[in-house]
């Protein structure tokens, strides 16, 4: 008997309990809170709050085996824009073939460029580099680097996008999400019999006939990698 009397007891007191927990969690205040964003959460910062901030308050240094995403992403959809010169005279171009690997045992990228690249020849002189990448929102801005070349125009002036010299001296730009600097290993010139498809002969012979050369691979080490902060 006395068994039961102190299940009755407790089972009132259990149910009171569990509606209380309940009524606690369901209560329009504590929806509101847990649906408000938390204190340590960053804004997406506007194109006027980047050009402010200087490069050591955008981007935090990275290794480069932590690269966020793949390289076929990067590369193949948001495209790579390859960047060379210094603060007086540089000039950008987009490119959509490369990729990362490993080469001589480090870090390294590779790109294949037409000959008559303006930014192959800045690469060349200046012996080192970057290869930047965007966020959507900044696609537009970045085609502009594909529409003219710097040789014969002053394209770099029409850009919107904000150039800022690395820590290490290249050039590169604060709106973009991944920088990669690079030195200049090798540029290496390919020939039709490189080749073992149809497709890839024929494309290296038409663009033999538009240049009077045929395409470079070059070859950067990874010096630095650069990850925004947001």
């Amino acid at each position: 008997m006395k068994k039961l009397a102190i299940l009755f007891f407790t089972l009132p007191l259990f149910i009171t309990m569990s509606c209380n927990e309940n009524n606690r969690k369901n209560t329009p205040q504590q929806e509101a809170v847990e649906a408000a964003p938390s204190a340590d959460s960053s804004s997406v910062l506007s194109r006027e709050e980047i050009r402010a901030r200087p490069f050591q308050e955008l981007f935090s240094p990275i290794e480069a085996k932590d690269i966020p995403g793949d390289v076929f992403t990067h590369v193949g959809t948001d495209y790579t824009v390859i960047t060379a010169g210094n603060p007086a005279h540089y000039n950008s171009m987009v490119a959509s073939w490369g990729g990362w690997g490993i080469l001589f045992n480090r870090p390294s990228t590779w790109c294949f460029l037409r000959s008559s690249r303006y930014t192959l020849e800045l690469i060349r002189k200046e012996q080192a580099y970057t290869m930047t990448y965007f966020d959507d929102a900044y696609k537009e801005d970045i085609l502009l680097f594909g529409t003219k070349s710097g040789r014969d125009t002053d394209k770099m002036k029409e850009s919107k996008l904000t150039s800022v010299q690395t820590p290490a001296g290249n050039m590169a730009y604060k709106e973009a999400r991944l920088i990669l600097e690079c030195k200049l290993v090798e540029v290496t010139t390919v020939s039709p019999g490189d080749f073992y498809t149809e497709e890839g002969r024929q494309f290296i012979t038409d663009a033999h006939a538009e240049t009077n050369d045929y395409h470079k691979i070059v070859f950067g080490e990874i010096t630095s990698v650069w990850l925004r902060n947001e």
